[in-house]
């Protein structure tokens, strides 16, 4: 798995286009595991998954924190072994929002370190992650 991560509007989808051309697009749905997306997986085929901050924010409406943080680490496991078993390529884009000024509302705060968790936890199973900037991409592990 491979984890695409930068501010919003930093070149994240361009420089995962560039990277995949023929890769197939999963937009995460609200309330939906993200093991979700196995069925888009096939063989051989990259799949892109995206729309992680608005899933996150979605499902904190309804879940606890560590709920829903146990429910998501369950599903990447499964996920990453199904993208093995089939020799697909996963890539998630994340975006990161812990730069910055901290939001007044606790659940903006809920967000950004669900948020935050979210891409920590994904980057322990990435085989390589990039950070995008100002279109720039630089590979950080």
């Amino acid at each position: 798995m491979q984890l695409f991560i930068g501010g919003a509007c930093a070149g994240k989808r361009d420089a995962v286009a560039a990277r995949f051309p023929a890769a197939t697009s999963w937009r995460l749905k609200a309330h939906k595991p993200l093991s979700d997306c196995r069925s888009a997986l096939s063989s051989h085929s990259p799949l892109v998954i995206n729309g992680v901050l608005d899933w996150l924010s979605a499902d904190l409406e309804t879940t606890d924190s560590d709920t829903l943080r146990q429910r998501w680490q369950g599903d990447i496991e499964q996920l990453c072994l199904r993208a093995e078993t089939l020799s697909a390529a996963l890539i998630i884009i994340a975006t990161d929002v812990g730069r910055g000024i901290v939001p007044m509302q606790s659940t903006q705060r809920r967000l950004r370190d669900v948020n935050g968790w979210f891409t920590q936890d994904m980057t322990a199973h990435a085989e390589r992650v990039w950070y995008v900037r100002h279109g720039l991409v630089m590979a950080i592990k």
